[in-house]
Order: C-alpha cells, then sequence, then structure tokens
C-alpha cells in the first residue's frame, strides 16, 4: 500500500477519516444489522430477487467500505471476502462482522492491486456496490480486474449510481437537472474538497479532498466486453439510495431517494449483471 498512485492515497485518506463517523451514523443502521440476524442493508434488499441464490457461492465485495453489504450477502448464505484501501473501514467491517458472529474475510489493498493479494479465477460472484466506480480513473482497468477474479461462470454483479446522475449540478436549488460534471470517463480526475459526508453525522472532517472519475454506461459495458464478460442484464432505476441532489429529491422508502416531480426524467442508477466466458 506503501506505492499507491496520489489519487488513490488521498481518496484513502478521505475513507480513514470518515470510517468511524460512518458506523456511528443511523444511515448506516449497523444496530439494526446486529439486533436481527436475518437484517441486510437497504441497498442489498434492492436487488434481492436479482441475486438469486447465494447459497455456498464464493464471492468478494470490491470496495466493500464498513463492510455492511458484504455481511448481507453473507447473510444471503455466500462465502465473501470483503477487499478496500482504507484500513480504518476495513476495522470497522471486521468489528461488524465479529460482533454479527459472522466469517468474513477482509483484505486491505487497493483493487487494481486485487489479482495479486486475492486467488485469480477463484470467485463465483464479484460484487460491487453503489457509489464505487467514481473513484477509479479506467473502468476498462476495473473490468479486466473483475475478469481476473471470476472462475469461469462466475458472475459479476454491480448496482452503482448512474453516470447521467453524476454528471449533474447537485448543488441547484430548483429542480432543474443539468449536466455540470463530464458523462465520459477523463484522463484526469475531477477534484472536490468537502468536509461533509452522504450520511447523517456531526464529525467535522479534516480529510477534505477527493479525485472523482465518471464513466458513461457505454465505457462500462465495453469494458466488461472486452475483458471476456457476457452481459446477462442491465436495469436502470429512478431511485438511488443516497440524496444526491438535495434540492430535487426525497426519500421513497427502503433507504431510497428520487426526483420530487418527474421521477422519470431521470436514471439515477443502474444494476448490471455479466458472465465470465
Amino acid at each position: 500500500m506503501d506505492d499507491l498512485p496520489e489519487y488513490a492515497r488521498v481518496n484513502r485518506d478521505s475513507w480513514d477519516d470518515r470510517a468511524a463517523a460512518h458506523a456511528a451514523s443511523p444511515d448506516y443502521a449497523l444496530d439494526r444489522l446486529l439486533a436481527d440476524p436475518t437484517a441486510v442493508s437497504d441497498v442489498v434488499a434492492f436487488d434481492r430477487a436479482r441475486l438469486g441464490d447465494l447459497t455456498g457461492l464464493r464471492g468478494v465485495h470490491l470496495q466493500c467500505h464498513i463492510g455492511t453489504d458484504t455481511l448481507s450477502l453473507h447473510r444471503l448464505g455466500a462465502r465473501m471476502t470483503g477487499l478496500d484501501l482504507s484500513g480504518a473501514s476495513l476495522a470497522q467491517a471486521r468489528d461488524l462482522a465479529a460482533r454479527a458472529g459472522a466469517e468474513v474475510e477482509y483484505v486491505e489493498s487497493e483493487v487494481h492491486a486485487a489479482g495479486a493479494v486475492l486467488e485469480p479465477a477463484s470467485f463465483d460472484l464479484v460484487y460491487t456496490g453503489i457509489g464505487a466506480l467514481c473513484w477509479l480513473p479506467d473502468v476498462a482497468a476495473w473490468a479486466r480486474v473483475v475478469a481476473g477474479l471470476l472462475a469461469p461462470g462466475g458472475r459479476l454483479f454491480l448496482r452503482e449510481g448512474h453516470p447521467m446522475l453524476w454528471a449533474l449540478d447537485d448543488e441547484r436549488a430548483d429542480d432543474l437537472l443539468v449536466a455540470r460534471y463530464p458523462y465520459f470517463e477523463t484522463a484526469e480526475p475531477l477534484v472536490f474538497s468537502d468536509a461533509g459526508t452522504y450520511v447523517e453525522t456531526d464529525h467535522v472532517f479534516t480529510a477534505s479532498t477527493t479525485h472523482e472519475w465518471n464513466h458513461g454506461l457505454g465505457e462500462i459495458v465495453q469494458g466488461l466486453l472486452d475483458a471476456g464478460l457476457t452481459l446477462t442484464s442491465l436495469a436502470e432505476h429512478d431511485s438511488v439510495p443516497w440524496n444526491a441532489l438535495p434540492g430535487a429529491m426525497e426519500p421513497v422508502g427502503g433507504g431510497e431517494f428520487a426526483l420530487r416531480e418527474g421521477r422519470d426524467r431521470l436514471a439515477a442508477s443502474y444494476t448490471l449483471t455479466a458472465v465470465k466466458r
């Protein structure tokens, strides 16, 4: 981890700074997960029918953060490993798994090095949850990592914010949808400075800089096809599991937010599955 590129070091510092506050926030609902051994996160519950039977599958959750979705997949029957570049996030994930009595392995690594720290071609399921791809500069390189981890016949399961959403101005106080940021992948990152976070917390953060990229839906799909995966489903949704446009969105249940007016104007997130040939 000492040879991380600059963008990854900057983003790791941000996640390290936020891990404990995220674990304590009611929005991550750790108390609910610990009180009910059958409970799963809202993000996993949203796609429960699409996930199908996970019993006995060997799965890896890339960019797992504090492990709420990882624990949820374990509870659905998968033998899970979680991977993240933030040691502070993994400390919270390990604590959650221990308190829940769940056997989940956690590995500290930048996602592009996953093939060097995990057994190649050994996973039946690669899972990537919401808000992960925006931290990566090259979606085709990510797709090759996914393909390298999957066993033949194994599948990728991806729920992510839609690139249409990531391109919008999220600071407007009206209901207009205005493209402010690139839709397509760019060579240079978008550099943001924000002392806040996306969940409810009173904590004041000191690591405020992040480096982020958008990736067009076509770029994501083509990257997976080029890496040797076959697309098996793609569903676009009008909701996303955080208040991504505070001036225009409202809660719609299940931890999801959608446009207050004209929900059909915006593809806010999507679920994609693909199988390794």
